[in-house]
């Protein structure tokens, strides 16, 4: 008797890609939008996961689609962990995404002509990120490209357990698509939106790096040779072993003056003297102020100078 052929699916229709989406949502009415626009035709399985929201990002979500839930903000990782287990989503691969993500037109042909049949030797599509920063393309200073895993097999996807750095992986290959995905959060407008934001971050990343000094270890394996996020975190294991207050003068000057991050302009020095000096000089602080009390806690004295 002769197995029956495999089942071989349906192109889909033109100008359609088979592919979900999945948006994590909370006060984004600025951004959401553009977002949405940017998938508008040729993604029709838009998912929505809204952290109750108190302006008018889910009657802007609505326009678009109807696949909008509410669930209570866990964190960044456990808020895109229990998407992907709870949602129903038509399509098996995901394009997760931000609020202030933008598919440009050049990816979203990408997709559609890959998608007409979805990969069958590959679990993960990386595209390249390009950063916007106040109307401006922060081109230099070693922020573009930055590889992110954003499409993905469901069954193939994990999140390691940061909180900060949070990130998708997969096991098994991968591939590099060629055009960009674009992150203008138009929110950074206002400089104090940014210091904010940053300044939850910075307790967050603080309590992360502090973990794995003391021996957390990464779900991937960080390795030079490896993949995108795994050159990442080997940087990052690196970054570790610096001493604090260190960090943020290296990194400054590596990407504002050897990345030739001065190149730009007015808006490039804001963003770098912001991320890489500002807002690590806080994480230092954090991390410094924690572990002074854990040395409390155990009953450590240690003489005050005026560096503390």
């Amino acid at each position: 008797m002769t197995a029956p052929p495999l089942a071989v699916p349906s192109p889909a229709a033109p100008g359609i890609a088979r592919l979900s989406a999945l948006i994590l949502t909370r006060n984004e009415e600025r951004n959401l939008s553009g977002c949405l626009e940017s998938l508008d035709g040729w993604c029709t399985d838009i998912h929505i996961v809204d952290s109750f929201s108190t302006d008018r990002t889910v009657e802007l979500a609505r326009k678009y689609t109807a696949n909008i839930c509410q669930h209570a903000f866990e964190g960044h990782t456990r808020q895109r962990a229990w998407a992907l287990r709870n949602l129903p989503f038509q399509h098996e691969w995901v394009i997760a995404l931000d609020a202030d993500h933008r598919v440009t037109p050049e990816l979203r042909d990408e997709l559609i002509r890959l998608f007409d049949y979805p990969p069958a030797d590959i679990e993960g599509l990386y595209v390249k990120r390009r950063e916007i920063f106040r109307g401006r393309w922060m081109r230099f200073g070693g922020y573009y490209p930055k590889y992110m895993l954003k499409i993905f097999r469901r069954g193939a996807a994990f999140l390691d357990d940061h909180e900060f750095d949070y990130r998708f992986y997969v096991r098994g290959r991968t591939r590099t698509l060629r055009h960009d995905l674009l992150e203008a959060n138009e929110n950074e407008e206002r400089i104090s939106f940014f210091v904010e934001k940053h300044a939850k971050f910075a307790s967050e990343l603080a309590a992360e790096e502090l973990r794995r000094r003391a021996g957390l270890e990464y779900l991937v394996t960080p390795s030079p040779w490896g993949n995108a996020d795994q050159r990442t975190l080997w940087l990052k294991t690196l970054w570790l072993r610096l001493p604090l207050y260190t960090r943020p003068f290296l990194l400054f000057f590596y990407r504002y003056f050897l990345r030739l991050g001065f190149l730009d302009g007015k808006e490039g020095f804001i963003f770098y003297f912001m991320q890489s000096f500002w807002f690590r000089l806080m994480v230092n602080a954090e991390q410094k102020r924690a572990l002074r009390s854990a040395g409390t806690a155990l009953g450590i004295k240690r003489p005050t100078s005026p560096a503390d």
